[in-house]
């Protein structure tokens, strides 16, 4: 089978991933081999191919935002069907067992096992997944739109959870930082009634999130109308963070939404006070990506999207890093 392969982390620019022949996986005890048909370009994939993100496994297929059909079914896998559409997300595996997952904390497993980055992930034409992680996926979600959703949505979707505004009307969220995740939130987050101003350094998304529904928004270090209820900072980037704190409400919380984030070199302690919260988002739970998934059809939620070839994942990775496209980037692999 054709994959793209990381050898050694390096910037995107130097094109470190490699197409090439392997061997195709057979499925294990309790997994599954899906047949991949999309797979979405992540952030957090870049973080990865250029080390950011401090390597577990090399060689390394990247990508965990995978949509295909199950091909084939090892032993002991009960309930899932040759021929099922399905998608593969961040969490991989999770123990069931340690202090965490007892807590209903998969996503903090001790023993967590994360696709393209602990195991081989989805820049490729097959791969194995266990089989109680994988999620069908609703009809009337196309591949294409349906990928960006595994991770940008979900973990936009926890992020919203987690900033304690689902289900108050007429709360004012920020969003800092506007792209793959952020684009979907604030179509979830004005489905649900919430008012959304978004905060952006690109005067081109300023105009896109308006165009999206966004009730107001500005740069970065603008005042936005109102102080907000809550924020969540998608740039990893810590001085957007400390503009973020200086804006939320008294008993305002921030979510921090990256994997990754440059250093917080100063923090005085007055843009804390009042009983302000921060929050980070460490990946996401199966009952998250189901949530999302069924928010996603029930509302028409969808990303916009722009398509490469497998083979053009490098090319993918350096747009991103970019910033040239507002969306969800994903690899056509069928």
């Amino acid at each position: 089978m054709k994959a793209m392969i990381l050898y050694s982390p390096a910037p995107i620019e130097s094109r470190p991933l490699k197409y090439m022949d392997v061997e195709k996986p057979s499925p294990g005890r309790g997994e599954v081999l899906i047949r991949i048909l999309k797979c979405g370009v992540c952030r957090t994939d870049l973080h990865i191919v250029e080390g950011e993100l401090k390597p577990v496994k090399l060689p390394l297929i990247p990508g965990h935002q995978v949509i295909g059909v199950v091909e084939d079914v090892g032993e002991g896998v009960e309930g899932v069907r040759r021929g099922e559409r399905v998608g593969v997300p961040w969490l991989y595996y999770a123990c069931g067992e340690c202090r965490y997952c007892r807590r209903g904390l998969e996503n903090l497993c001790e023993n967590a096992l994360f696709t393209g980055y602990s195991v081989d992930g989805g820049y490729a034409e097959y791969m194995v997944a266990k089989a109680g992680f994988i999620h069908r996926i609703p009809g009337g979600i196309d591949d294409t739109h349906a990928a960006p959703l595994m991770c940008a949505g979900a973990i936009g979707y926890r992020s919203l959870k987690l900033t304690g505004l689902l289900g108050k009307s007429d709360a004012t969220l920020g969003l800092f930082g506007y792209g793959a995740a952020a684009h979907l939130v604030l179509q979830v987050a004005r489905k649900l009634g919430l008012r959304v101003y978004v905060f952006t350094s690109s005067r081109w998304k300023i105009e896109k999130a308006l165009e999206n529904g966004a009730e107001w928004a500005g740069s970065t270090s603008e005042e936005p109308p109102r102080r907000l209820d809550a924020a969540i900072v998608y740039a990893p980037v810590s001085s957007v963070f400390i503009e973020a704190l200086k804006k939320i409400d008294k008993g305002g919380r921030v979510v921090l939404a990256e994997i990754y984030m440059t250093p917080i070199e100063k923090l005085d302690y007055s843009l804390l006070w009042h009983e302000k919260e921060v929050k980070s988002v460490a990946n996401v739970t199966r009952k998250d990506v189901g949530e999302f998934l069924e928010v996603a059809s029930r509302h028409g939620v969808r990303p916009e999207v722009k398509t490469y070839r497998l083979s053009e994942a490098n090319e993918a990775l350096i747009e991103l890093k970019k910033g040239g496209h507002l969306g969800q980037l994903v690899l056509d692999v069928a």
